[in-house]
């Protein structure tokens, strides 16, 4: 058997924050039941059991939301706990958690240190931008309790990395955020383009991107990695990461540059189980963990049909120039999908501006790190 990722939302769409972009509230918004609420500890054990009993060599478990936090420090006692009941093949075990970071504290900061959780932390950016977005329910900005969190993570040698939406605000400022991270020593970054709401015309809202607008973004953030690499400062970029991992022959791991589709488990608080974190509506949802084995899961007909749709990416786009490095994108930027048939990447201009400008340089790093 492949190695087994799943990503768990304990704590289903519930949230202590109420950022602009949220994808996940437009998700909820598309199904009948918004909220699950938090997930039982008969549900996770359930869950734990069947996937230590399916997995082989590697198990990872990565906790999302909403909120995962608000499950509680207990919650995830308890899945230590049952992670070493149910591991009877001794198989290796990685665990992360996405968090707001609202509230962490030292106990938080000592537990995730001392069970080697990896955290992802969203930060958009000094306090001024990420307060644009990243608001609580008052309306008032979140960036003075991810600054503790900050330093917590980094008196408990807690292993985590930077989250980044890429808004119109943040493409407008990267020179700034990305030396706001640099003076913080954060090392390991991820930027994600915000997503519009399922059904709209795109580029629409005070916070969108626009395919000119992160083209540019991408470009000007390539031009800082860049300076930094040839002066001997390493940035781990994960978009750039996957890059050179293709350049060099090994497989992305990053999902939206295969090319295609996987059928991954994101499973929901009450223990449906569905194929993306994009896409955890009604429609595809492939069962139940409490029900179902994930052999049966991830071999149904709504995850065979899933896959299926987002191997036209190939057909459409195996023409351009840059396919074999850009792999078409994320199928979520394709929407709306009418009638299971793709149209274009929204972003489809953005990557050819950036790949056009900086795919020599790219070969450039790659050829140094091959030596």
């Amino acid at each position: 058997m492949p190695p087994v990722n799943v990503l768990v939302k304990p704590a289903s769409c519930s949230c202590n924050l109420l950022c602009k972009y949220c994808f996940y509230y437009d998700v909820i918004e598309n199904r009948n039941i918004k909220n699950y609420g938090i997930m039982s500890h008969d549900t996770i054990e359930i869950l734990v059991k069947k996937v230590f009993e399916f997995g082989e060599r590697f198990v990872s478990f990565a906790f999302q939301g909403g909120e995962p936090t608000l499950a509680g420090i207990d919650f995830y006692r308890r899945v230590i706990e049952l992670q070493q009941k149910y591991n009877i093949k001794k198989i290796k075990v990685n665990n992360a958690l996405q968090t707001n970071g609202v509230v962490i504290n030292e106990e938080w900061a000592q537990f995730l240190s001392q069970n080697n959780f990896l955290v992802g932390l969203s930060l958009d950016g000094p306090r001024d931008i990420h307060n644009i977005n990243r608001v609580n329910f008052r309306g008032v900005g979140s960036y003075n309790m991810v600054e503790k969190t900050v330093k917590l993570f980094n008196e408990y040698n807690v292993e985590y990395n930077i989250l980044c939406v890429v808004t119109k605000s943040v493409a407008r400022h990267i020179e700034k955020i990305y030396n706001y991270y640099s003076k913080n020593g954060f090392r390991y970054l991820q930027f994600i383009p915000c997503l519009d709401e399922f059904g709209t015309n795109p580029g629409k809202k005070p916070y969108s991107l626009t395919p000119d607008v992160y083209g540019d973004f991408l470009k000007k953030l390539f031009d800082l990695w860049y300076r930094d690499f040839i002066n001997g400062r390493r940035i781990s970029i994960r978009m750039f990461d996957n890059i050179l991992q293709i350049l060099l022959g090994y497989e992305p791991e990053s999902c939206d540059m295969k090319g295609y589709c996987s059928a991954n488990v994101v499973i929901e608080a009450d223990g449906s189980v569905y194929p993306c974190d994009f896409y955890v509506l009604d429609e595809w949802r492939m069962g139940n963990i409490l029900n179902d084995d994930l052999q049966t899961i991830l071999y149904s007909e709504k995850a065979i049909k899933f896959v299926e749709i987002s191997k036209q990416i190939f057909k459409l786009c195996n023409q351009c120039e840059f396919f074999y490095v850009c792999r078409g994108g994320c199928r979520r930027h394709y929407e709306p999908i009418i009638g299971g048939t793709l149209e274009k990447n929204y972003f489809c201009l953005s990557y050819k501006k950036f790949y056009e400008y900086s795919l020599p340089r790219f070969y450039e790093i790659a050829e140094i790190m091959s030596r």
